[in-house]
């Protein structure tokens, strides 16, 4: 390789890795969950973000500011999460978070209610799935259905 030619292709490799390292850094978003330290659902389901790509940080369920972040009553769950302003209640499907990222404002949480069997982190060897919703919320509380699962 001469130097001239080297030296054409020396910005066109620097952009290229500046390109990939702005699209991994993309993928790489920040997730803290607030869990009780002796729930294994929970640690599962933290497990599978990470999987996915999410940089993922634990506290306990106490330290979250309920004021802040709240959730409907009707839509609680065993965990909070909390990704780019977003809440996540309960074992919300990754590729349903990554949907609601993509979304901006346009939703402020989504929340698996309740614990179903079969959802995200809570797999059970030999017993059949729930069917279970994803259910959407803003801020005033108003929600909507954003994803069925196990549904005919």
């Amino acid at each position: 390789m001469t130097r001239r030619s080297l030296l054409t292709a020396l910005p066109f490799a620097l952009l290229a890795s500046l390109r990939a390292r702005a699209q991994s850094g993309a993928a790489a978003r920040t997730v803290t969950v607030y869990k009780d330290p002796s729930c294994g659902c929970c640690t599962n389901w933290s497990q599978l973000l990470q999987k996915a790509g999410f940089a993922v940080t634990i506290r306990s369920i106490t330290d979250i500011d309920t004021a802040k972040y709240a959730v409907p009553p009707a839509l609680h769950s065993c965990h909070t999460a909390i990704v780019d302003g977003h809440i996540v209640e309960g074992h919300v499907p990754v590729a349903d978070v990554q949907r609601m990222l993509k979304q901006g404002s346009a939703v402020y949480g989504l929340s698996v209610p309740g614990m179903p069997i079969g959802s995200p982190g809570m797999e059970v060897s030999g017993v059949a799935a729930q069917a279970y919703d994803v259910i959407a919320f803003d801020r005033s509380g108003k929600s909507r259905v954003f994803a069925s699962y196990g549904r005919s």
